[in-house]
This record gives C-alpha cells, structure tokens and sequence, in this order.
C-alpha cells in the first residue's frame, strides 16, 4: 500500500495513544516501556482447525512468529484483536483467536534471542530487536525488585 493512500491512525485504545505520542517524540521511549510493561497486547494464537469457531482442540498455544531479517524470529502482537484481523488475513495458518495479556507475562514466556513486533504495518506500530527486549526485561526486573 503507498503510504500516501495509508489512512490516518486514529488511537483506539490508551497503549495505541501512548504509542502515537512515542512517534511523535513526546513521550520518553524508556517511560513508555516501563507503561508498555502493564499494558495489555493480543497475541494471535494458532490452532488446528476444528471446523467449529471458537472451539479449541490442542492444549499448546502456538503463538505468531514470524522469521524476519538474518533469521531472527520476531513474535508478532497487536494493541487490539481488530488491529490484527488485516495483517492475519495475509498470514498462512489458522490464527482465529489469540490472548489478551499484559506485555510483562508475555515477557516472562519469551525465550531468549527473540525480537518483538507490535502492530506490525500500522503506523502506530514498534519493533522490538532481541536486544531491546532483553533490556525491557531487565527494566522489568528492577522495577519488580523495587517495589
């Protein structure tokens, strides 16, 4: 899509506003990351297809990730479940439903090595090298050793 065709973003949610006002450099990037810790993303999940919707057959979540530059594998989450229905129309695989949690449980889950993307093609969106995730994880442990 030409970005001169791109609609306006228009926040939806406070995590989406906070993002705009990070792109727009009014905010402090390491503020919002310490913000970003509690705020709740979807994550796609993929599942065998049962045929009935919203029916679950495997006990294992697989969520989306994708392998981006050098083989970097990137987990890919979305500030709402709307904001992922286009990007999921393109993906191979049955990604029909997901989880609402806070970024710092998904966090806890990641194994190491793995970059982050949230709202991947929307222009309220960050990505996340492994490198910047492992230094939100370390904010996250001082801020959980501080309080």
């Amino acid at each position: 899509m030409n970005d001169a065709q791109a609609p306006e973003f228009e926040p939806r949610n406070q995590v989406e506003e906070r993002l705009v006002a990070l792109h727009a450099g009014e905010l402090d990037p390491e503020a919002f990351m310490l913000e970003l810790l509690d705020a709740q993303l979807f994550m796609p999940v993929e599942d065998d297809d049962t045929g009935v919707e919203g029916l679950q057959r495997s006990t294992q979540a697989r969520p989306l990730v994708v392998e981006a530059e050098e083989g970097v594998q990137v987990l890919v989450l979305f500030t709402s479940p709307e904001r992922a229905k286009p990007f999921l129309a393109q993906v191979a695989g049955n990604y029909g439903g997901g989880l609402l949690a806070e970024f710092s449980w998904i966090l806890d889950r990641l194994g190491g090595g793995v970059g982050v993307a949230i709202n991947p093609g929307l222009a309220a969106g960050l990505d996340l090298d492994p490198d910047m995730v492992q230094q939100i994880r370390a904010l996250a442990a001082q801020r959980q050793d501080g309080s």
